[in-house]
């Protein structure tokens, strides 16, 4: 399931329609429920979903960051009280101890609340017990987005999880795959130090973007084909 040659992809759109001719290649027990981790992974999972012929949601996630450096994640909290820690492994003098970490992790609650609020726009989760769902971000670096939301989505009652991206590295990939029943990586470069290196365009998705894509596919899926995004 992997591309022939390690290229840049063009944006998320293209790498979603990629990801998604892969995985339309393997047969997935359906029914199947495809969710997008916000933000950058709601593009690719609408292309996804749309190659699937599934339906879209998201799946709250929010990453964890070293105070004064919230880049580095320190971990990832996702829907369901659904918490991770992943140490950097620098030693104790430099990372929060236990106490300071659940302190970090109910600060980003706040903001992943507020976040599936604003995505949902009112409309419930979808079901997952009994379902497949496909997991999908525009990139993995050290998984603890993921991880999480892996973890919500069993949490949730899904039957399997499959976990998909267009570029991962061998630690997440290897981190990730341990706790799904599938995955789907279609690049896993040997030396991955940024997910944008990997994009011709990776600007920032907004949540406009991300509340546009959700609804388009929400409207397909009451009956209204017209309901599409650009």
């Amino acid at each position: 399931m992997r591309r022939a040659s390690l290229r840049p992809f063009t944006d998320r759109r293209e790498a979603g329609r990629e990801l998604g001719a892969a995985l339309a290649r393997l047969a997935l027990p359906p029914p199947i429920v495809v969710l997008g981790l916000p933000r950058g992974g709601v593009p690719v999972a609408f292309e996804v979903a749309a190659a699937l012929s599934a339906p879209l949601d998201v799946i709250p996630v929010r990453k964890v960051g070293m105070p004064g450096q919230p880049e580095l994640a320190l971990g990832a909290i996702a829907a369901g009280a659904v918490t991770v820690r992943q140490p950097l492994g620098y030693g104790k003098s430099f990372e929060p101890d236990a106490e300071e970490f659940a302190a970090l992790a109910e600060h980003e609650r706040g903001e992943l609340e507020r976040r599936e609020q604003l995505y949902r726009a009112g409309r419930p989760p979808l079901e997952l017990t009994g379902k497949t769902a496909v997991i999908v971000d525009d990139g993995l670096a050290r998984g603890a987005t993921m991880l999480a939301a892996v973890r919500a989505a069993r949490k949730a009652g899904a039957a399997a999880v499959v976990a998909a991206a267009p570029v991962a590295s061998d630690l997440a990939a290897e981190l990730i795959g341990a706790e799904c029943d599938r995955t789907v990586f279609l690049m896993i470069p040997p030396c991955l130090s940024a997910i944008g290196e990997w994009y011709l365009d990776f600007g920032q998705t907004e949540d406009a973007e991300v509340c546009g894509l959700l609804g388009a596919a929400s409207g397909a899926r009451a009956g209204h084909p017209k309901a599409t995004a650009a």
